[in-house]
């Protein structure tokens, strides 16, 4: 008699789900394929898959960068109630998943559901109680619920009316890796910088020559993923739990051998050669916290992370790939600052990293074309709910990213135009500035200052604009022939200088009448003119004051040589233009104090648009002389823009009668061996003689009065104090 062998039944497959951020369902497709996936299907924020064996659950949770949780599907079912969630989840035998001394907790997302189900606390509370009574009616015991750190955690998504049940096996979210202490403000999370810097171009095959470098590297977050995947490092290694642990039917022995061969592939990366793995940020204390989590990722010999602006940013090897994650900029505020970041982003990529790639994550994509580059290709990413952009380029060319120069020349007036007096001397000026300016390497320069008492007006160059600005006519003068002989002189200017009407922005003395004034529009636009190494903002319609005060050019030039090293305070700071040019010197630190809001968003853009920002350069709104006295930090060096007067119910000042005070309390501000300089434009001022008793007082404004300010009725006054015995530097400030 023969005996038959009775034939084993076929073992139904797993269903598994691998959950992930929006836009990187594709990259976890790839990444179940290799674990050894099969009939791997994506829909929105997940990818599903077949498994007979753990294997490839294994390995999604112990290798995946990209996916989020990790989970076991239990039941799909219909629903409309949360009797109906009762009834299905006590149909699944629970003491085939966990013991009653196995602790769990129940989550439950509710997505277009029914008014009978809509709260997703009551659905979670309606699973432990299915389970819970399950447990007591079978061994008269119940499992404890444990919300903070469960043993086993139950996962139900109900979309409309249908429902799937699922384990979680990941426990913890994956992004979870173990290395980060500390994220700072605004973090990415492990899976999302992980896709950022694969997409960006970083693999195991990634040239070793190349560098890749963070100038914004904020936790080091970007840093880490990249040197875990130049590595082959699984990312699960670090982490202490997982949540298929705890569950009854994990496979000890398998995960052993599976972290076992993660441990001999990261092995046989350490001792290769590696790329530079390089890190900046502006904030030291940022940096602080890179370094930590550095070191927890064991990762302290192949990342160095360093405190720099990006104003010093330069490549450190001749390729590599630049990363980075900018600020958002989600308060109006921040978002001028940032569209200047970006300019000064663009503007040393394209002249410093010819042939490297950039790897460019924002939340900004209208503001991508600021940088000034062409992309090569774009991925749709969010950062939770924020829609972002991860743009692909290449800084291509070998030659130096130059931008254009205008270049102003005069033309000799026909006898027969009007205002030829007027056209003649704006010539005349121009034959000694233009070449002077040119010389100079200077760009903005003042061409005409009512040097002719029947136009009293002022021209000023700013790059390729003029801007004529008319001053305030007397009361006895007509009207009428005033405008007329403003008119002919616009003509004059034009026809001397050859301008466009779209390069010429007026400011009349009658338009700038309340009577005559128009609505403005709610935003300036500004332009971008440069200054030595310096650039700045310039606006030239909604005010009188560009922001760029042309006659402290040569004030602003001594400041830059004489603060490096040193902190600088800006009180009265304006658009912060001398504290840009502090910064560009070399000053440690810079504080820059204004009592208008709209002015601030403009010395934060300036600082920006130079690569400045962060704590070290700090922009601070309030009355100045109210500042001085709430503090003690000292400074060394300190200058005071002091206005003539102001009538605000919140800064009530004038230069006259509250200067003493003023200067008496910026000194006690100062380092013994600092320096301030004070300035106004009043020029019948005289400082209270009492201060030179306790001070060192000269007037330098010989010294700092401009070229094409030398005969100007408009000068600033310069003044510097310095505490006594300061004679050693006295001798460095004029050298």
């Amino acid at each position: 008699m023969i005996k038959r062998t009775a034939r084993r039944k076929k073992k139904a497959p797993y269903h598994f789900v691998a959950t992930c951020g929006a836009g990187l369902e594709n990259l976890v497709k790839e990444e179940i394929i290799s674990f050894g996936g099969n009939d791997v299907k994506t829909t929105p924020g997940a990818v599903s898959w077949q498994g007979t064996t753990l294997q490839s659950v294994y390995r999604a949770c112990l290798w995946s960068r990209f996916a989020s949780r990790i989970l076991l599907e239990l039941k799909t079912f219909t629903t409309k109630t949360p009797d109906d969630i009762y009834q299905e989840v006590g149909t699944i035998d629970w003491s085939l998943h966990f013991s009653g001394e196995t602790t769990f907790a129940a989550y439950a997302t509710l997505v277009k559901t029914g008014p009978e189900l809509n709260h997703s606390h009551f659905a979670s509370l309606k699973i432990k109680d299915a389970i819970v009574d399950q447990f007591r009616k079978r061994t008269g015991k119940r499992p404890d619920v444990d919300v903070r750190k469960p043993g086993i955690r139950i996962n139900l998504h109900v979309q409309g009316t249908e429902a799937t049940l699922a384990l979680d096996l990941s426990g913890d979210s994956l992004h979870r890796r173990g290395y980060r202490s500390s994220a700072g403000e605004a973090p990415l999370k492990e899976t999302l910088a992980a896709a950022i810097v694969h997409l960006a171009g970083i693999s195991p095959d990634t040239p070793a020559e190349h560098c890749l470098l963070d100038p914004m590297c904020g936790s080091a977050t970007l840093l880490i993923e990249a040197a875990l995947i130049y590595g082959d490092s699984a990312p699960g290694l670090q982490r202490k739990e997982f949540g298929f642990i705890h569950w009854s039917r994990h496979n000890q022995k398998l995960w052993d051998k599976l972290v076992a061969e993660a441990i001999e592939r990261e092995d046989e990366r350490t001792d290769i050669p590696w790329p530079a793995i390089i890190g900046y940020d502006a904030d030291p204390k940022v940096v602080a916290v890179a370094r930590k989590n550095v070191l927890n990722a064991g990762l302290q010999d192949k990342i160095i992370v360093k405190q720099r602006q990006l104003a010093r940013l330069q490549p450190p090897a001749t390729r590599g790939i630049l990363v980075s994650n900018p600020p958002y900029g989600e308060r109006l505020s921040e978002k001028e600052s940032v569209k200047y970041l970006y300019r000064c982003f663009g503007r040393i990529f394209r002249n410093a990293f010819t042939g490297w790639d950039l790897g460019f994550f924002t939340a900004n994509p209208d503001l991508a074309d600021m940088l000034g580059v062409t992309w090569q290709d774009r991925h749709r990413l969010y950062n939770g709910p924020i829609k972002c952009r991860l743009l692909h380029a290449v800084a291509g060319g070998t030659t130096t990213y130059v931008p254009p120069v205008h270049v102003w020349q005069a033309h000799k007036p026909a006898a027969d135009i009007p205002a030829i007096d007027f056209a003649n001397r704006v010539y005349k000026n121009s034959q000694k500035i233009l070449p002077w300016s040119k010389e100079q390497n200077i760009t903005c320069f003042r061409l005409y200052d009512a040097d002719l008492p029947e136009y009293n007006l002022s021209i000023d160059i700013y790059e390729q604009w003029i801007i004529v600005k008319e001053y305030p006519r007397p009361g006895s003068i007509d009207h009428t022939r005033a405008q007329k002989r403003f008119d002919d002189a616009l003509q004059a200017i034009r026809t001397v200088l050859d301008t466009p009407h779209s390069t010429l922005y007026i400011q009349s003395a009658a338009r700038n009448d309340p009577k005559n004034q128009q609505k403005k529009p709610k935003q300036e636009k500004l332009y971008e003119v440069c200054e030595a190494q310096a650039r700045f903002l310039a606006g030239f319609t909604h005010s009188r004051d560009t922001g760029v005060f042309l006659n402290q050019r040569k004030l602003r030039g001594m400041l830059s040589k004489i603060c490096t090293g040193r902190t600088f305070l800006h009180l009265y700071g304006n658009s912060a233009a001398a504290t840009v040019q502090a910064a560009v010197g070399g000053a440690t630190s810079t504080t820059t104090v204004e009592f208008s809001e709209q002015l601030l968003v403009r010395a934060r853009a300036n600082l920006s648009l130079n690569g400045y920002g962060g704590p070290l350069h700090a922009c601070k709104a309030g009355n100045s002389m109210q500042w001085l006295s709430s503090g003690r930090e000292q400074y060394g060096v300190i200058f005071i823009d002091a206005p003539t007067s102001s009538r605000h119910k919140k800064m009530v000042f004038d230069i006259h009668a509250d200067h003493e005070e003023l200067l008496r309390l910026a000194m006690a501000r100062l380092a013994q061996s600092g320096v301030l300089f004070f300035s106004c434009t009043a020029q019948k001022f005289s400082l209270t003689p009492t201060l030179a008793e306790d001070f060192e007082v000269e007037e330098i404004t010989d010294q700092i009065t401009p070229f094409d300010f030398a005969d100007s009725k408009h000068i600033c006054r310069c003044f510097r104090l310095q505490h006594g015995n300061s004679e050693l530097e006295n001798n460095h400030v004029q050298s």
